[in-house]
């Protein structure tokens, strides 16, 4: 690992862990921080769970574990070239979607709906929950026992209300202040590796096309940089060198505003850094570009009509087994049984969004289809 920044986040002076732990051996913290989240059951079913195409669409569209491994790979660069913690930015990256739900955003808007008279339900907070919680591999604590530092880079956003509640990690947002760097670098990541893999997906199901890409700034320059420099190049060799071309672009420019940034600011420790206003950051240029790209990908791939019928589908599934769980406890798993002598709705909420796409297809079969004899 590249020397660390003063400013950056230290394994020795980390806030530590709820539950006290000996030292490890042969590692730090953070890589600690990064196995036990690598090993969790939650990690292994984001195979499973969808970014904008149900997973059993096609078998080369991302899913929530391929793009959680392509953000710590962002991350991990940008973390490198600014002296940052690599392996605390890692396991924050590797860890933000560990809450999220089936049929990814439609799945967590219907469990959200569902959720209304009890709290809600907000996937950043999910994960944060997986990892204190609901992982149960440990015998001396419930969920993963993360130090401070990473639990802190997974709750990315939340009300105060909801802050009210989290102690440690949910004082900044009361106090008003920013995480460490690693925690706003792995949130850019995530922006980054979501817009551009999502082009791709978008143009390998036929939904958007490049030539309707090439309506947005970003794309368009990058295009025209290929064709000519590879006149001859056809079809998807375009479309990834494109893209592999915007996140470059992306990256570079976040490392290099960001650089600007913390050299005005110039923090002398984190404790600085979370006093001062967010230092990772695109430039305006640049963020102009990704804004127009966001807005691209709403309006001709995320309510493209066959994407609106998958997510129409996806809420149905969640809202029916919300509904059926709440008014049939016995139905559910006995260890969710348990959990539902405490708050039922919470505990439903837990055992749907853990599921992966195909999973909760087939619970709902099971329980809503007749069967033919």
């Amino acid at each position: 690992m590249a020397e660390l920044a003063a400013f950056a986040a230290r394994p020795e002076t980390s806030r530590g862990r709820r539950i006290a732990e000996s030292l490890p051996e042969g590692r730090t913290e953070y890589q600690r921080d990064r196995d036990r989240i690598v090993h969790s059951a939650a990690f292994r079913r984001l195979e499973y769970k969808t970014q904008v195409f149900v997973n059993h669409e096609g078998d080369l569209f991302r899913t929530r574990l391929t793009h959680s491994i392509e953000v710590a790979q962002i991350g991990r660069s940008v973390a490198r070239n600014l002296g940052l913690n690599e392996d605390l930015t890692e396991a924050i990256s590797l860890a933000h979607d560990l809450g999220h739900t089936p049929f990814g955003h439609a799945g967590q808007d219907a469990l959200n709906e569902c959720m209304q008279a009890y709290g809600g339900f907000e996937h950043n907070l999910q994960s944060l929950r997986v990892v204190e919680l609901l992982e149960s591999r440990y015998g001396a604590f419930d969920g993963l026992n993360l130090t401070f530092e990473t639990r802190e880079g997974i709750l990315k956003h939340c009300s105060l209300k909801n802050a009210a509640k989290l102690g440690d990690v949910g004082e900044r947002f009361l106090k008003r202040e920013q995480p460490g760097l690693e925690a706003q670098l792995a949130n850019l990541a995530d922006e980054i590796a979501y817009n551009n893999h999502d082009v791709d997906d978008g143009i390998r199901s036929g939904f958007i096309g490049v030539e309707e890409l090439s309506q947005v700034g970003l794309f368009a320059r990058h295009l025209a940089d290929v064709r000519k420099v590879y006149p001859e190049l056809k079809d998807r060799r375009v479309v990834h060198e494109t893209v592999r071309r915007m996140i470059n672009t992306l990256v570079s420019d976040l490392t290099r505003q960001s650089r600007e940034n913390i050299a005005a600011a110039a923090p002398r420790d984190i404790d600085a850094v979370r006093q001062s206003p967010p230092l990772i950051a695109f430039s305006a240029a640049v963020r102009s570009e990704q804004q127009e790209l966001k807005t691209f990908l709403r309006r001709h791939l995320y309510q493209h009509y066959q994407v609106a019928r998958m997510a129409s589908k996806a809420k149905r599934i969640v809202r029916e087994l919300f509904a059926a769980f709440l008014a049939e406890r016995h139905l559910l798993p006995p260890e969710f049984q348990r959990r539902a002598e405490e708050d039922p709705p919470r505990a439903i909420a837990d055992y749907i969004a853990g599921m992966t796409d195909r999973y909760a297809i087939r619970e709902h079969r099971r329980l809503f289809a007749v069967e033919e004899h």
